[in-house]
């Protein structure tokens, strides 16, 4: 008897549950025209801050987000986004950003100021909008990040651009690097999700270089400091593939050919706003021909990117080399209204400390990376990689011919 009592209690709550879960979806629907995504994740994070409260304190058991969510699908049918995995993954998007940023009581206690023409008495749905749609814009108040954190790009990005981020960003402040960097270059989930993987959070900015001497422009400067990074994850270069054994053996002509093959790749892992020029582009110098390895355009910076590849360690006569080629593509292809060239070097691996007293006194812009292939990645994150049957036949010819 007591079991069909509970069993009846918790069919009264399911129902109770959907009824101010429907009426929140309705709302804010209804709303979603104006401002379709602030309102949506204003939904979700209440509707993870309801779930969160019932299933955290022992009132709901594990099915019953599940129930719920079938539930909803009968009573609104064509329901997309409100499974029993989205359900828990908004308890996950409210709760990872309530426990970092959230500590102000009033926070809690506004709601969002949604009508919806209803038959419905408000006190059918007992605490629906208070409970399932808390405004958050209070988060600031005691949160050590007030000066960074924008409440304006946080709703500018999707739950779907969020929910990626919680998953692979740990950190707040990473989660605020991504969160802008998303907005500021429009990056859709792809290319955040290839931004993640790279981790460029860790790698940007710091690549060793000669700008803030070399550019006299300061903002300028400050562009070029910010748009590049120290390392490059190239995983479309999968040394196993190519059934080579020491990834140093790689011979250049076959890291240009899968850069080439992929170069859309390679640009959304290389930065914003490149063009690809070409390869082996070709310069006469008082009748020596020079070859730069990839030339792009770059239009944030408004100038030429020259990128020469290395197969191994760095080594010093690599500047003069692509000084050389700095000083004949300004003399020879840059147009008037563009900025000086900037060169980047391409390694397998340098010492930082060494390259920044090797290139500072280079009047050309300059900097050097490293690269990664995939068999350099953490196993369960190279056996998440996609098939590339394909690239290994293209790198295998470009291999061959390299020999030949």
């Amino acid at each position: 008897m007591e079991n069909n009592n509970s069993r009846q209690d918790l069919n009264t709550e399911i129902s109770a549950s959907v009824k101010a879960l429907k009426l929140a979806i309705l709302q804010a629907q209804y709303a979603a025209s104006a401002d379709s995504n602030r309102v949506m994740l204003m939904l979700y994070l209440g509707i993870g801050r309801f779930i969160s409260q019932k299933t955290r304190n022992g009132i709901w058991g594990d099915g019953a987000t599940n129930a719920i969510a079938e539930q909803l699908q009968r009573e609104m049918p064509g329901l997309r986004g409100f499974s029993g995995v989205q359900l828990r993954r908004m308890r996950q998007f409210y709760e990872e950003w309530h426990q970092s940023l959230i500590c102000s009581p009033a926070a809690n206690k506004l709601v969002v100021p949604i009508q919806l023409n209803t038959s419905e008495k408000q006190t059918d749905t007992p605490d629906a909008l208070s409970a399932v749609l808390p405004i958050l814009a209070e988060w600031s108040i005691c949160s050590p990040l007030v000066n960074k954190f924008n409440m304006e790009e946080f709703f500018a990005i999707s739950f779907t651009h969020h929910m990626e981020i919680i998953v692979k960003a740990k950190t707040i402040e990473e989660r605020l690097f991504y969160i802008h960097a998303a907005v500021a270059n429009r990056w859709n989930k792809d290319v955040l999700r290839s931004m993640l993987k790279a981790d460029i959070y860790h790698h940007s900015g710091t690549m060793p270089n000669n700008f803030g001497t070399a550019i006299t422009e300061t903002k300028l400067a400050v562009k070029a400091l910010g748009m590049f990074r120290d390392e490059y994850l190239l995983d479309f270069i999968n040394t196993e593939e190519l059934d080579i054994t020491n990834p140093e053996d790689i011979d250049e002509p076959v890291i240009e050919h899968a850069i080439v093959t992929h170069i859309r790749q390679f640009i959304m892992t290389f930065g914003r706003d490149f063009s690809f020029i070409s390869n082996q582009y070709r310069l006469d110098v008082a009748g020596h021909e020079l070859f730069i390895d990839l030339l792009f355009f770059n239009r944030e910076l408004n100038c030429l990117v020259a990128v020469e590849l290395k197969k191994g360690v760095f080594k010093p006569a690599y500047l003069g080399q692509l000084n050389l080629y700095l000083q004949a593509l300004d003399d020879q292809v840059r147009k008037p209204h563009e900025n000086p060239s900037v060169g980047i070097i391409l390694c397998r691996s340098a010492d930082k400390s060494f390259v920044e007293y090797a290139v500072r006194d280079f009047q050309k812009p300059m900097g050097v990376a490293t690269y990664r292939t995939s068999d350099e990645m953490p196993e369960k994150l190279r056996n998440a990689l996609p098939n590339i049957e394909e690239l290994k036949r293209q790198l295998s010819d470009a291999g061959e011919n390299a020999e030949s």
